[in-house]
């Protein structure tokens, strides 16, 4: 098959999170002339990044109205415009999608469909057509093989209590520490096995999907965690392909981009501080950390006295003269900045001031920071984030802020977690394995070699328009 005949197309789930890998990985397919389709609602590809001009006409955004569903607030189409207890409204709207997805198909067939963990009336559909479609993962191998085969997330009869989320499952055929906080388990055994209002739960979403997908692609390398590739391809019974981290813009192709007028400030600042001094603090845009874990935060951050960066999204519903304790502003002026405005993380984290980043241990983030070499002080609070932070643990790349039992954090233990990282003689060592991680994860060869032997795996089908099969 001719690499410019082949036609992918993307349906992500409604989280920026899993829609900007999507769209990254869109990106790297057509620069390597794949015909890439990417489908998602109108309002969330406006706040998509904008189509580099050289792909634009290699990559076609496909619009599907929103449904109006009882429960899911007007013009909310993403999981960061919902509170967590309404984003069981958005994947009822979600699944009314597959109808005019169906259209289409009709309209245009294409030659493989990579879709999310969400979609599972796809699969069924696509098959009508005789299109393939494949599982992309934006988790991480790890987190994929403690989740578990598709009967383990369909029935959960190996895991019927929080207590055995805890720890790492029964099927790993060796020692891991990969497994949730104890004040997280429940809420993981419910989002996996209890529908919600849209009548089915995450894990028969994901379960379905793996027993019709013809494979599976993860954002992810061998050299980083090959054993739990290994490990998920034996669960799946099914081909799992690394696609690579899918690493930023190096510095260098970055040197374009405008800043703008009003971080000058931040990069000034940044500019006056000494090599490796500077905490950057950062919870994504998902996260909505409530007032009181801010001011929790701002605190530990203040008793810290190291010079820091905090990245910091205001709550809905709370003024801006509330948003930090009394008096922090004036206490921390030399030590530190908080910005509520949108920043070029890449841009800031490859920044020779930037010494340690403390955060939700997002992938997304983690890759980022690993890019650069950063030691990683981990604070996970939801979904995959715990897992990720285990990971990092058990490859002694990143250090994990204990907690109260609650699940709630005391801002000594931060401020002391913080400096033993990135001041204490504890922190070297792992300071050292974190700055060697970036001759994997800032090596655009090594990714980009996992991008054709992607490719080279299309071409094992033999393709003829609208039909491809083993």
């Amino acid at each position: 098959m001719a690499a410019e005949q082949c036609h992918v197309m993307m349906f992500p789930w409604l989280a920026f999170g899993h829609m900007l890998p999507f769209l990254e990985l869109s990106k790297k397919l057509a620069a390597k002339d794949i015909l890439v389709s990417f489908v998602s609602t109108p309002k969330n590809l406006q706040r998509l990044p904008p189509i580099p001009s050289n792909l634009v006409d290699r990559i076609k955004l496909l619009e599907i109205p929103m449904p109006l569903v009882p429960g899911l607030p007007e013009n909310c189409e993403a999981t960061i415009d919902l509170q967590e207890d309404e984003v069981q409204y958005l994947k009822k709207a979600y699944d009314k999608l597959a109808k005019p997805f169906e259209k289409f198909l009709e309209e245009n067939i294409p030659d493989l469909i990579l879709i999310d963990f969400a979609p599972y009336l796809i699969p069924e559909i696509a098959a009508k057509f005789g299109v393939p479609t494949a599982f992309f993962s934006v988790y991480t191998a790890a987190t994929l093989a403690y989740m578990g085969p598709p009967d383990e997330l369909k029935s959960g009869k190996r895991r019927r209590s929080p207590e055995q989320f805890t720890r790492s499952p029964d099927w790993f055929p060796f020692p891991s520490l990969v497994a949730h906080r104890s004040d997280y388990a429940p809420r993981m055994l419910r989002n996996t096995h209890f529908p919600d209002v849209s009548g089915v739960s995450s894990g028969q979403r994901m379960a379905k999907i793996l027993e019709e997908c013809s494979f599976v692609i993860v954002r992810s390398c061998k050299e980083f965690e090959g054993e739990y590739i290994n490990l998920t391809e034996e669960l799946y019974q099914r081909p799992v392909l690394p696609i690579g981290i899918l690493p930023p813009v190096s510095k260098e192709n970055m040197s374009h981009m405008a800043i703008d007028s009003s971080l000058t400030g931040t990069f000034k600042w940044l500019n006056g501080q000494q090599p490796k001094s500077v905490l950057f603090v950062g919870f994504g845009s998902e996260y909505k950390m409530p007032i009181e874990q801010i001011h929790e935060l701002a605190f530990a951050l203040e008793l810290s006295r190291l010079p820091f960066l905090w990245i910091l999204r205001k709550p809905e519903g709370i003024e801006s003269s509330d948003l930090l304790p009394s008096g922090f502003a004036n206490r921390t002026l030399s030590q530190g900045i908080v910005t509520l405005s949108w920043v070029p993380q890449s841009e800031i984290l490859t920044h020779p001031a930037i010494g340690a980043c403390l955060f939700h241990s997002g992938w997304g983030t983690i890759i980022e920071a690993l890019c650069f070499g950063h030691p990683l002080i981990l604070m996970p609070m939801v979904a995959d984030q715990g897992l990720n932070a285990k990971l990092l643990m058990e490859k002694e790349i990143g250090y994990e802020v204990p907690r109260n039992e609650d699940g709630s954090f005391n801002r000594d233990v931060v401020a002391k977690s913080v400096r033993k990282v990135m001041l204490e003689p504890e922190g070297e060592p792992l300071k050292l394995k974190a700055s060697l991680m970036r001759n994997i994860f800032n090596n655009q060869d090594l990714h980009d070699s996992y991008i054709n032997t992607f490719i080279q795996h299309l071409k094992k089908f033999e393709v003829s328009k609208g039909h491809m099969e083993v």
